[in-house]
This record gives C-alpha cells, sequence and structure tokens, in this order.
C-alpha cells in the first residue's frame, strides 16, 4: 500500500553546512534566493516558506547582502 501526501510539499532546504558544521546562507546563489523574493522585490513571509524563525532571518539577511552588492534589485524595474 502506498502513501500519498496531501497538502504543501515538503520545503526545500537553502542551508549549507559551512566548514565548521554550522549551517549558513550563501548570498551569491542568486536563483536560490530569487525564489525566496516576489516579482516586486518583497521577501516572503515565514508562512509561505515554511522556515523557522532562524533560517527565516539567515534567508533575510543573505538577500539583503545580495542586494547590497548588486547581485539582487531593490524592487522590480517595472515601477
Amino acid at each position: 500500500m502506498t502513501r500519498l501526501s496531501y497538502g504543501a510539499p515538503r520545503h526545500r532546504s537553502y542551508l549549507h553546512i559551512g566548514v565548521r558544521g554550522r549551517p549558513y546562507v550563501d548570498y551569491k546563489t542568486v536563483d536560490e534566493l530569487r525564489r525566496m523574493m516576489t516579482p516586486n522585490g518583497k521577501i516572503y513571509s515565514r508562512k509561505r516558506t515554511g522556515l523557522s524563525s532562524k533560517e527565516q532571518r539567515m534567508i533575510a539577511r543573505a538577500i539583503k547582502r545580495a542586494r547590497f552588492m548588486a547581485l539582487l534589485p531593490y524592487t522590480s524595474g517595472t515601477l
């Protein structure tokens, strides 16, 4: 008997394991970070992403760093 899973799919892990075994989010992985943002440039909420509060803070920090380094836009270009 196979078991079907209904509801929201499991969230993808955006955390990488560092040299010392600590998890981190790399701000240079622009494609992964872009999936965490709306088309207008807002960061998705924890409710939508399914992350813990610690993971959400790490994602937000990485997005803000990528924006500062001009890897991601602050807003969409259609405003």
